[in-house]
């Protein structure tokens, strides 16, 4: 009777890392396949992220926004500016916590 549960137990768990083995290696493939040439598809997607991520280097900001953009942008910053009050809502707050004073008493 324990014998048939211990090897129960033992096909789970072994079954459990197999699976995991695999996921692992599928992912790693993925990761390290340098040395192969990149699906056409796989390729053509990141040299366009590459590309977007250089013009807006260069542009500072959205690749290809026109006047509309920019104005739709101004009007969502004036209306949040309006509704939560002052301040640079382009930028994260910060935060400044104070260390509290603890007294020691006799």
């Amino acid at each position: 009777m324990i014998l048939r549960q211990i090897l129960r137990l033992s096909s789970l768990f072994g079954s459990a890392v197999s699976v995991h083995v695999r996921r692992n290696i599928g992912l790693s493939a993925i990761v390290f396949n340098k040395t192969k040439e990149l699906d056409p598809v796989q390729k053509l997607f990141l040299d366009k992220i590459r590309e977007y991520n250089t013009k807006s280097k260069q542009a500072g900001g959205p690749v290809d926004a026109g006047p509309d953009f920019q104005k739709d942008m101004n009007e969502s910053l004036a209306r949040l500016q309006r509704a939560y009050g002052e301040g640079d809502l382009t930028k994260f707050p910060e935060f400044k916590f104070e260390e509290p004073k603890f007294e020691e008493t006799p």
